[in-house]
């Protein structure tokens, strides 16, 4: 691995179907999980179509006038859908707010859908702007790399040593949250250490992201020191997150990264957080203890988790907007 290289991994021995394919891309998964935190795929399977659209979706979204968009924030804090806007939030509360706008939908559901008549957590209905096509651009990009995930945790599963379809049923109605990204070139009158998105760590499983041409994401190695993540054409940036490094034991590392915008361009990307179903059972899998330890973990529930995590980046936000109200 160089200074500016992370682990390039091709996903067409997993889409062949074979023992021997899944086992291959288990085992660099597993190594680049352990090490970095943080590898590209490619030959993922997700149509080049589809992306090119959903990149013209987000542009049409954050071109609207912010009037348009405000209108896109009913309750975001309870339901975490819906637009967020610039500087709306703070990943590195120790730093000012980011020079970013965001939008967040979910697993869609209707409004008489059981979950959200008995308010499961982070269940909620998605907001829509009033865009032709725009919400089946959305919800078939989310359906493709929803499956791409699942299909990703086959080898996470084989790689840990646990049946391939451990996370089936825990994934098959997620928290997952897709969330279209703007960036504006990050102006020279900036706050002190105001930067596209702060230094953070991911809250969920695994993060599949697909970034423009433009990049600007930054990986901190063990070191501290920061690798330049490029764009790959034709491949997804993807991270391990904290739910799944607690799951393991911390055996697989979710590793901090930023964004920082200094191209003097607008910058795009579309980010898929993959959390597991709120009911799901966040606990030290086996083999990733040792005999007689005890996991550095207790079990906690998909949802409690996170929601602290949430709230944390939220938290700092909210309230400074409260206060001014």
């Amino acid at each position: 691995m160089t200074d500016h290289d992370l682990p390039v991994i091709d996903l067409a021995p997993l889409a062949a179907g074979t023992q021997e394919g899944l086992m291959a891309v288990a085992a660099e998964i597993g190594h680049a999980a352990r090490e970095i935190g943080f590898f590209y795929v490619r030959n993922h399977g997700v149509d080049a179509a589809l992306i090119e659209r959903v990149f013209k979706a987000s542009h049409q979204l954050f071109g609207q006038p912010l009037d348009a968009k405000m209108a896109l924030t009913r309750d975001f804090f309870r339901t975490n859908r819906g637009y967020v806007p610039m500087k709306g939030e703070n990943l590195d509360p120790s730093k000012p707010s980011d020079l970013k706008e965001a939008f967040n939908i979910g697993l869609d559901l209707a409004p008489d859908d059981p979950r959200i008549l008995a308010g499961e957590p982070f269940r909620a209905v998605n907001q829509w702007p009033e865009l032709p096509g725009w919400k089946e651009t959305l919800l078939s990009y989310f359906d493709e790399v929803w499956a791409l995930g699942r299909r990703l945790h086959q080898a996470i599963s084989v790689d840990l040593g646990i049946d391939r379809n451990f996370f089936e049923n825990k994934l098959d109605a997620p928290m997952a949250t897709l969330r279209l990204l703007h960036y504006p070139p990050q102006p020279a009158s900036a706050e002190a250490g105001q930067i596209g998105a702060g230094t953070h760590t991911d809250y969920g499983n695994i993060t599949i992201l697909l970034p423009d041409e433009v990049g600007g994401l930054e990986v901190q190695r063990r070191d501290c020191a920061w690798l330049k993540a490029p764009t790959i054409e034709g491949a997804f940036v993807c991270n391990i997150g904290d739910c799944l490094m607690r799951w393991t034991n911390d055996v697989y590392v979710s590793t901090p990264h930023r964004v920082v915008n200094t191209s003097g361009r607008e910058r795009y990307s579309i980010a898929f957080f993959l959390d597991p179903n709120p009911d799901a059972e966040v606990a030290c899998l086996p083999g990733c203890v040792g005999e007689g330890e005890t996991p550095k973990y207790p079990a906690i529930s998909g949802a409690d988790y996170l929601k602290t995590r949430l709230d944390a980046s939220y938290e700092p936000v909210k309230h400074a907007r409260d206060s001014n109200s």
